[in-house]
């Protein structure tokens, strides 16, 4: 079971560059949640340099890539998304959105300058990231009563989830987040309580 994944920090957005025969490659990398993000990120890109030829991307999104899109706008197919998307793969990165935007230097640079310059400029870019490692955590909602307390705190203590919510009334209930291939073990323990 996969329950960790390498993507970008979301504090800073990495800038890559490339130039070749006049045409200028500039490329930004983001961490994105979301397809929707990442689109509102490009539609934003696309504003602001609508001056440029072409604004390329590739997106993966979901702790194992699940989600993922390139784009060559306007550019011979797969010479431009490809080569971004191959970047990010390569990297074994996730929530990750990169973006290039070319300046036509008016010089054509062919099929394989073109992937060549996509590649670099997004490699450029993911050079510069700070990557992470994260967990892949899954949500466990408890309830128990009150005279409970104790054990479910001693379990909570062992196994150290994060807790992201807690009511202790008449009905108490604790709400957990732990590393995927955690969640099992700590789950059977907490039902356990129940039946003790």
């Amino acid at each position: 079971m996969i329950d960790e994944y390498k993507t970008i920090s979301e504090n800073k957005i990495s800038e890559g560059y490339y130039t070749e025969k006049r045409s200028k490659f500039l490329a930004f990398a983001h961490h994105v949640e979301t397809v929707d993000e990442a689109m509102e990120i490009v539609k934003n890109y696309r504003k602001k340099y609508y001056d440029a030829r072409h604004c390329c991307y590739a997106y993966v999104i979901g702790a194992e890539g699940e989600t993922f899109r390139a784009n060559d706008d306007g550019e011979p197919s797969s010479t431009a998304g490809k080569p971004i998307l191959g970047q990010i793969n390569s990297h074994d990165l996730t929530n990750i959105l990169i973006v290039v935007i070319r300046y036509f230097g008016g010089v054509k640079l062919g099929t394989s300058g073109l992937i060549v310059a996509y590649r670099t400029a997004a490699a450029d870019a993911i050079e510069k990231c700070e990557i992470e490692t994260r967990q892949v955590e899954e949500i466990i909602r408890y309830q128990f009563t009150y005279p409970m307390m104790n054990d479910v705190m001693r379990i909570v203590k062992e196994m150290n989830p994060k807790i992201i919510e807690q009511n202790f009334d008449n009905t108490c209930e604790i709400v957990l987040s732990i590393r995927k291939s955690e969640a099992e073990n700590l789950s059977n323990r907490l039902k356990k309580l129940s039946f003790e």
